[in-house]
């Protein structure tokens, strides 16, 4: 029964969890490290670690993207991010790279993002994903989805992502038509990620319209600003367990169709990892964690897409430090320090023999302890 606290006479609310309110219990079997599996499958797309790299321009360009894609997780390119709006946004880049501590971070960000998106950069940035091989993936948000999708489809992705920081199922408009997503999904022969989603009904919602997989989460770290800036947190432990019951009630209601879920926020370390998987997700999406490798458009600096919007930004901007490494040492190690940020999928594969189970949908069962 979910635990309801009086705020005042006049309202309650619902008791949220963070990731790290929680912990991972371990079961009366453990197993050899060499036989647990990572591997995720989205449709007909195999990938061998659950990682899917957040559409910041901080940390995904076509060439990160394509090695992300070759080391076994999902590379996202931002169609409305700096690629599609510079012939070569290098130059950009590195100037964002170079900001110190006392530069206006924001309005800079707001600057460079005012150049006007080129559907020809995004074909072209679309045959360079191709170019480099593996899965094809671009993120567009459900503003401009009507607009770009037709040069997108064009273009031939593999994997659509409609993000936003709240996306829901039935967005009402007066001034304008909005994004109907359950007939624009049913059109597409191709499978849909969308998302943030924070609940049950949200997440059930999405589900119904048909897409492939649902993002929960709004992508929180450190460095968001969308509490101060409108009041939503998301506590990633229970919105995670939360929508993974609305996937099991849609997998009732549809006969065995399965949606899968992608943890978007609070996850930092190979801990936060295994933690988001316990709670039900199917995989994560790394933002600040993949800013950190040496193949990071940026060069270690950090935002968020929502931290350029021209009006109300939602995020700060982390300046620029030295790389822990390569991406593939970020990701498969070896570590030398033990905090959890580098051998991430390490971390899980070693969580999960801890624990006994050999591939991620066992994982999913595993025990869970409040511990703070």
């Amino acid at each position: 029964m979910r635990d309801v606290v009086e705020i005042g006479l006049g309202k309650t609310a619902q008791r949220g969890y963070h990731l790290d309110d929680i912990a991972i219990v371990p079961s009366r079997r453990t197993r050899d490290v060499d036989d647990v599996s990572t591997a995720w499958q989205l449709d007909a797309y195999q990938f061998g670690i659950p990682c899917v790299g957040h559409p910041s321009d901080a940390t995904m360009s076509p060439s990160s993207a394509v090695k992300l894609s070759q080391l076994g997780g999902l590379g996202v390119l931002n169609v409305e991010g700096l690629w599609t709006r510079y012939e070569n946004p290098t130059k950009v880049l590195e100037e964002l790279a170079g900001l110190n501590e006392d530069a206006r971070h924001t309005k800079r960000l707001q600057e460079v993002y005012a150049e006007p998106i080129r559907p020809d950069l995004i074909a072209e940035r679309v045959r360079e994903l191709r170019a480099g091989g593996g899965t094809v993936a671009v993120r567009v948000s459900p503003q401009h989805t009507l607009a770009l999708a037709p040069v997108i489809l064009d273009a031939g992705v593999d994997i659509l992502v409609i993000q936003g920081t709240i996306v829901s199922a039935e967005h009402v408009s007066t001034t304008e038509e909005p994004l109907n997503l359950k007939e624009f999904i049913a059109d597409l022969d191709l499978p849909v990620i969308v998302g943030g989603c924070t609940d049950y009904k949200t997440a059930l919602h999405l589900m119904r319209t048909g897409a492939a997989g649902v993002i929960v989460g709004i992508g929180g770290d450190d460095w968001s600003t969308t509490d101060s800036v409108l009041g939503i947190r998301v506590p990633m432990a229970t919105a995670i367990a939360d929508a993974a019951a609305a996937r099991r009630d849609y997998l009732d209601e549809t006969g065995g169709r399965y949606v899968h879920l992608i943890a978007d926020g609070d996850v930092m370390t190979s801990g936060d990892i295994a933690k988001a998987l316990g709670c039900g997700a199917d995989a994560v999406m790394l933002g600040e964690p993949l800013s950190l490798c040496a193949e990071a458009p940026a060069g270690g600096a950090w935002w968020h897409s929502a931290a350029s919007h021209p009006s109300l930004p939602r995020g700060a901007f982390e300046v620029a430090g030295e790389p822990l490494g390569s991406m593939e040492q970020l990701l498969f190690g070896p570590a030398d320090e033990p905090d959890g940020q580098l051998n991430l999928f390490g971390g899980l594969r070693r969580a999960m023999a801890k624990c006994g189970y050999r591939d991620l949908k066992e994982f999913q069962k595993v025990g869970l302890v409040l511990d703070r």
